[in-house]
């Protein structure tokens, strides 16, 4: 072994393996509680005799996730990401507690508000204690993780839930997760302690006043909140109460347009060279990809006859092809980050349009289409986090977190609620054409991403030298 390889940072070695099985432990817990929560609501809602609430409880974490986020990266800049950590696990367990406890269906409400408050407080506190604990060479490698502890829970998550559901109860679905919350915290706490000791670098003028802007944005985030709150809804009740809730879709695009101009980086929208043009690339990959993945049981089901179970295959492909995507952006390939990039974006954008064959087609050639967006998902999101934390310093790593983050919200849901009111138009019967039409405009978007993604270049170049 060489001198060279044995200073070479390991990821499962050293002082770097409690956060990384910290930091795995509390993604895996937090994906299964995502995967949970889709299962045992409808028992949920069945017991309380609350299916009217069902909406409401879907909607609520999106909300409180994205106000959540940009509070989120203001403190973790301010406090480092020991503070909010905290405060996210906190908000996890009240959560979790709050819903296993509920007597009524406003409790489980309340609960997955918080819930949504837990998520973009974790995220964010975890990519930057990642940020200031790791060395560059192995954030790869570890988003990498990220990804691949969302397949567990993809494929067990919601057989595991069922199982607890139909033997013990759907409470026991919230209140385990609690009792699992406690060893990952363990495990982070000396990378917790020496985040502590880091001591926070001298802020410049100019870093200040970007601190004092981001704080002056937090209402317009606090709309963007409300505004994907009742956009959601919406779009739920479209169908039924269009007299309502077709006016609060445009209005809550309007809503949420504005606030995306407060509260994104200046010069996302016209992609300028450097961390702007990530924000962007992340919001038009998310977009399109989402796009599609909603709609996909759905169309399987509608236009081919598959079963439920079937029809799920799409979530399963999606949670495989990701993980593997992000695995392959992990390796050591001797490609620049940025090029990465784009192979994936490029992949992605192929992907999607042989999935559109899915709205005219019954060959499985439009899933391998899926399975292809998806690993080409996989290498631009991982990317894209690693982007972003490269162009980004120790004074501004949480809020440019949270805002690709928020980027990635918005978008994806502009890009739900103007497929679900194009769905809506022909509820009764939609003809391959609507689904065509969905899964076409997200390859077109994912293709604009591919285009954006070359304003990355320049500045990701300059900064790896």
């Amino acid at each position: 072994m060489t001198l060279t390889e044995e200073r070479t940072p390991k990821l499962f070695s050293g002082p770097h393996l409690p956060l990384v099985l910290g930091v795995i432990a509390l993604v895996t817990l937090g994906a299964f509680e995502n995967r949970a929560v889709g299962t045992a609501l409808p028992t949920m809602v069945r017991e309380f005799d609350a299916l009217g609430s069902f909406g409401l409880a879907n909607a609520a974490p999106n909300a409180s996730y994205l106000v959540s986020l940009a509070i989120a990266g203001l403190w973790a800049d301010r406090r480092g990401p020991i503070p909010a950590l905290r405060a996210g696990a906190i908000a996890f367990t009240l959560a979790q507690l709050l819903v296993g406890t509920a007597q009524a269906m406003p409790m489980v409400v309340a609960g997955r508000l918080l819930s949504g408050l837990a998520e973009g407080l974790l995220d964010v506190a975890l990519m930057v204690l990642v940020a200031r604990a790791l060395p560059a060479v192995l954030r790869p490698r570890m988003f990498s993780l990220f990804a691949a502890m969302w397949i567990l829970p993809s494929v067990l998550g919601p057989f595991v839930t069922g199982v607890v559901t139909e033997q013990f109860g759907w409470r026991w679905v919230f209140l385990g997760a609690v009792a699992l919350l406690v060893p990952s915290w363990l495990l982070l706490q000396p990378a917790m302690r020496m985040s502590a000791k880091t001591e926070a670098p001298e802020r410049t003028e100019k870093q200040i006043a970007e601190l004092e802007a981001w704080r002056a944005a937090l209402p317009w985030a606090f709309a963007a909140s409300v505004a994907l709150f009742a956009l959601t809804l919406a779009g739920d009740q479209l169908e039924n109460h269009a007299l309502a809730a077709g006016p609060a879709v445009p209005v809550s695009l309007v809503v949420l347009g504005l606030a995306a101009v407060r509260v994104m980086p200046r010069g996302t929208f016209v992609a300028r060279r450097g961390f702007p043009a990530v924000v962007a690339v992340r919001g038009l990959g998310g977009a399109a990809f989402a796009g599609t993945g909603a709609y996909l049981p759905l169309l399987l089901t509608l236009r081919h006859d598959f079963s439920p179970s079937k029809a799920g295959i799409t979530l399963s492909i999606t949670g495989v092809s990701w993980a593997f995507g992000s695995w392959l952006q992990g390796r050591d390939h001797g490609l620049q980050r940025a090029s990465v990039l784009r192979i994936g974006l490029t992949l992605m954008t192929a992907g999607l349009a042989v999935t559109s064959l899915l709205a005219w087609t019954t060959g499985w050639i439009g899933l391998i289409g899926w399975m292809f967006a998806g690993i080409g998902m996989g290498l631009s999101s991982s990317s894209l986090s690693v982007l972003t934390l490269d162009l980004s310093d120790a004074g501004n790593s949480g809020r440019n977190t949270s805002a690709a983050q928020m980027a990635g919200t918005m978008s994806i849901a502009t890009a739900l609620a103007v497929s679900s009111t194009l769905l809506s138009l022909k509820s009764d019967d939609p003809g391959p054409w609507v689904f065509g039409t969905i899964i076409t405009a997200s390859a077109a978007l994912a293709f604009v991403a591919l285009l954006t993604s070359h304003r990355v270049r320049t500045v990701t170049s300059q900064t790896s030298q």
